[in-house]
């Protein structure tokens, strides 16, 4: 019988299997209502700089979405709110949903008191209540999870998380 030569030899096997990776993001945005509004944050950096957009960001290590989402509530607008009151509203993963590249963003709903404050602190550039119902023009696929958020809020009764006090 012959050797297998290097041009025979893994003739019969199957073709070497490779996968692409890309790099995912992982963030936690905030719909927060008082009343008929939603708190808005006005972005101070770019993407989308000077544009309306939910409060949110990043997932640390080692956090779990609900928790980066009370923690970039406050940070960004100094509302506080239990992470186990935020409600998830879903899953946002379109791969083009943002200019810098893959990000996939868990995004939950609270609901705080009518006489609830804000304040621009960390990147947010300003804050402000809109109409929960025509918020504008929001950066990112925000005003689809508002539309969404609003939707499960109306049919929940608008009973979801509540705000606490600092």
């Amino acid at each position: 019988m012959a050797a297998a030569t290097s041009e025979t030899a893994g003739a019969h096997t199957a073709p070497e299997h490779t996968e692409t990776f890309e790099t995912i993001r992982y963030t936690a945005d905030v719909v927060c209502i008082r009343g008929a509004d939603v708190l808005v944050i006005e972005r101070g950096w770019d993407p989308h700089k000077g544009m309306n957009a939910l409060p949110g960001g990043h997932v640390d290590p080692g956090e779990s979405s609900r928790d980066a989402a009370a923690r970039e509530l406050a940070e960004e607008t100094g509302v506080q709110v239990d992470a186990s009151d935020l409600t998830l509203v879903g899953v946002w993963d379109a791969p083009d949903r943002d200019p810098r590249g893959r990000y996939i963003t868990a995004a939950y709903v609270a609901t705080v008191p009518d006489d609830t404050t804000a304040r621009a602190g960390d990147d947010a550039a300003a804050v402000r209540w809109v109409p929960v119902d025509a918020p504008g023009a929001l950066a990112f696929d925000h005003g689809q999870i508002v539309a969404t958020a609003r939707r499960q809020h109306l049919a929940c009764g608008g009973a979801t998380g509540t705000a606490r006090r600092a």
